[in-house]
């Protein structure tokens, strides 16, 4: 969910996900990640049609009051996880809708305010919480288990050195409490080698971190199978991911919902179990990229991946089953 900071309401790959979404007069859209409302704005503007907006955050949820105001009915938020889309839209009596769009991970709303804690490049207190509620990445650091955050600064950041960077924090924290985001960065940096690509070498951990406290993962599950239960036939959800983890997840979720995954080795026993049919059409079998002149104009659009799916007329899968 990563925008340019000179062009904060512009989303990242709005024109594909745009075409993406292809909507229609009379159309049901949900941007189940509103942050700014790119998306939202362009696909009212697309059509006469009604959006639905879904945020977390209440910051964002606030100042989407004012969209309410200016499309006249057309446009409504709803504060809640995108991972529960089906449920907040069926509370209120919304659905089926023609098409859903995701912008997963953190807005650069979020990332821009200091005070948030999200960014390694300015000081902030160490909060990482989208939801500003619950357990924040102060309490993480300070009060974990050396091996327990060694593994989710291992598994949720992809961070080599995770063994070091835990060891570092747990040493540092007997001398004072962790509670500013340089304080962490530095700590980190101290440890982990330079990256000959340049990317600062904290990003990895404060990545894992945000993952953690937000259950970024499991909401991208969560949504997935959630938007599979609201769209209509013919419906499309858009997904726009911003690394391997969450981008292997969506991956997962259309390949398998898609009919394409592997079946049972000819040589298994039959299963008496009937099979699923496929709930996605996908749009395009490789995942869509950003065009050179938004990556020159948007340099943190380049790790950006945008899959398409349209919704088959076959019923949805079980919720409880894993995406």
């Amino acid at each position: 969910m990563v925008t340019s900071a000179s062009a904060p309401h512009t989303p990242v790959m709005l024109g594909e996900v745009l075409g993406g979404l292809s909507p229609k007069d009379g159309g049901v859209y949900v941007d189940g990640t509103f942050g700014n409302g790119g998306y939202s704005r362009a696909v009212l503007n697309a059509a006469s049609c009604t959006v639905y907006g879904i945020d977390r955050d209440p910051n964002a949820v606030a100042k989407a009051h004012d969209m309410e105001s200016e499309f006249g009915g057309r446009f409504t938020i709803i504060e809640g996880r995108f991972g529960s889309i089906a449920e907040l839209l069926t509370s209120r009596a919304i659905g089926p809708v023609d098409g859903v769009a995701f912008d997963v991970g953190v807005s650069s709303m979020q990332i821009d305010t200091p005070e948030r804690g999200f960014s390694f490049r300015t000081d902030g207190p160490l909060d990482m919480r989208m939801e500003s509620a619950g357990t924040s990445a102060s309490d993480i650091v300070n009060d974990m288990e050396e091996t327990d955050l060694a593994n989710i600064i291992y598994e949720l950041g992809e961070e080599r050195f995770a063994r070091r960077v835990a060891g570092a924090i747990v040493a540092a924290r007997t001398e004072e409490p962790i509670l500013r985001t340089l304080q962490l960065a530095e700590i980190v940096r101290r440890v982990v080698p330079k990256s000959k690509d340049g990317i600062d070498t904290a990003t990895r951990t404060f990545q894992a971190l945000r993952i953690f406290v937000n259950d970024e993962l499991g909401e991208i599950d969560r949504g997935l199978v959630g938007a599979e239960q609201v769209l209509a036939p013919g419906g499309r959800l858009c997904v726009v991911s911003f690394h391997s983890l969450e981008d292997r997840l969506v991956k997962r979720f259309f390949k398998t919902r898609s009919g394409d995954a592997p079946g049972p080795s000819r040589h298994m026993p039959q299963s008496s179990v009937p099979e699923k049919q496929p709930t996605f059409n996908l749009l395009s079998r490789k995942s869509i990229t950003p065009s050179s002149d938004e990556l020159r104009d948007n340099p943190r659009a380049r790790s950006a991946r945008l899959r398409v799916g349209e919704r088959t007329s076959a019923p949805a899968w079980n919720s409880e089953e894993a995406a």
